[in-house]
C-alpha cells in the first residue's frame, strides 16, 4: 500500500499592498477593507503556510469630501486614475523584487491599477498574462453605458481597452489582457448594456448558472485553461460579493445567490493546485455593514487557500 503523501507548499515571498479606495461607488466603507483584512490576521495566516510576508503599507487615496465628483458619467475618475497609477507602480516594484503582489481593496476599480502593474512587468519580458475576474458583477460598463457613473463598475472595461481611456492607459498601452485570456467567473448581476460590452470585448463568461449546472471544479478548471493559454500565468481578481451574502455580508454590493463557503474554497484550492497564479487581489470588503468582521475573516481564509492551504 502506498503511504499517504502530504503535499508541501513551495514558500513564496508575498508583498501586501493596501489600496483603500472607495471613490468608485456610492456606498461608503470599503476604504476600511484593507485594515479589516489585516486585522483578521492575513499576514500570520500566510506565514503559517511557510510564506515570507511583508506589508507594503497603503497607497495614498483622496478623500471624497475633499474632491469634486467631476464627470457624472465617471465620478472621481481623475482621483481613481491617480490612485491606480500609484498602485500599478507598487505592484510592478513588488514583481521586480521577486514578490507576489497581494492587493487589498478598496472598491473594484483598484483592479485597473493591479492588472496594469502585472501586465507591464511581463510586457517588458515580452510575455502576456491572463485574467480571472471572480465577481457577482461583470464590471464592464463604460462612461457611456453606466447607469450610475460609478467607476467600480468599469475596471474590466478599462483593462480590456473599452474605456474610460484614462484608467485603461496606465503605462501607455491597452488592452492590458487579450480577450482570449480573460474569463469572468460567477457573475449573476449584469446590466443590459454590459451584455453588449461583453460580446464586444469577446471574453469568456461563466455565470452562476454554469456553476450550478456544471459544478465549480469544471468551471474553474476551464477558466484556468483559458486564462493560461499561451500566457506566463494569470492574475486573480476576487470580489467578495461573488460569495453569497449569507457567508459574506460585509461587501460593497451584495447580491443573493452567490457561491457557497465551500465552493469558494474549492475554487481557490484549484487555483493553487495549478501553480500559475502571478498575483492576487481581494476587493469590496466593507466592514461598516459586516458582522463581527466575518467577511474579512473569510477573505483571509480564501487567500490562504489560494496560496496553498489544504485540508490535508
Amino acid at each position: 500500500m502506498t503511504p499517504t503523501s502530504f503535499s508541501s507548499i513551495s514558500p513564496k515571498k508575498i508583498r501586501v499592498i493596501g489600496v483603500p479606495l472607495d471613490l468608485g461607488q456610492s456606498r461608503r466603507g470599503v476604504d476600511m477593507g484593507p485594515s479589516a483584512v489585516r486585522v483578521a490576521g492575513l499576514e500570520a495566516r500566510l506565514e503559517t503556510l511557510g510564506h515570507i510576508v511583508e506589508d507594503g503599507g497603503n497607497v495614498a487615496v483622496a478623500i471624497a469630501e475633499q474632491k469634486k465628483v467631476g464627470d457624472q458619467h465617471a465620478k472621481y475618475l481623475k482621483e481613481i486614475t491617480a490612485t491606480c497609477t500609484k498602485s500599478a507602480e507598487l505592484v510592478l516594484k513588488a514583481l521586480e523584487s521577486d514578490h507576489v503582489p497581494l492587493v487589498l481593496g478598496g472598491d473594484h476599480s483598484v483592479a485597473a491599477g493591479t492588472v496594469a502593474g502585472v501586465a507591464e512587468f511581463y510586457r517588458r519580458k515580452e510575455q502576456k498574462i491572463g485574467l480571472i475576474w471572480i465577481d457577482a458583477h461583470s464590471d464592464i460598463n463604460t462612461p457611456d453605458s453606466s447607469p450610475s457613473g460609478n467607476v467600480h463598475g468599469m475596471p474590466l472595461a478599462a483593462i480590456m481597452g473599452l474605456g474610460p481611456s484614462e484608467l485603461g492607459n496606465i503605462f501607455n498601452f491597452s488592452p492590458k489582457v487579450h480577450a482570449e485570456n480573460c474569463v469572468l467567473v460567477g457573475v449573476r448581476d449584469i446590466d443590459a448594456i454590459e451584455k453588449e460590452n461583453i460580446r464586444k470585448a469577446g471574453i469568456e463568461v461563466f455565470t452562476m448558472r454554469d456553476i450550478d449546472e456544471r459544478g465549480m471544479r469544471v468551471v474553474v478548471e476551464e477558466a484556468l485553461r483559458i486564462a493560461g493559454r499561451d500566457t506566463v500565468g494569470y492574475h486573480i481578481s476576487l470580489d467578495m460579493d461573488w460569495i453569497d451574502p449569507e457567508d459574506a455580508p460585509g461587501v460593497g454590493t451584495p447580491v443573493r445567490g452567490g457561491a457557497t463557503y465551500r465552493e469558494a474554497h474549492l475554487a481557490m484550492e484549484i487555483i493553487s493546485d495549478h501553480g500559475r497564479m502571478l498575483s492576487f487581489e481581494i476587493v469590496e470588503v466593507n466592514p461598516v455593514i459586516d458582522e463581527h468582521n466575518r467577511t474579512a475573516q473569510l477573505a483571509v481564509e480564501l487567500a490562504a487557500s489560494a496560496f496553498g492551504k489544504k485540508i490535508l
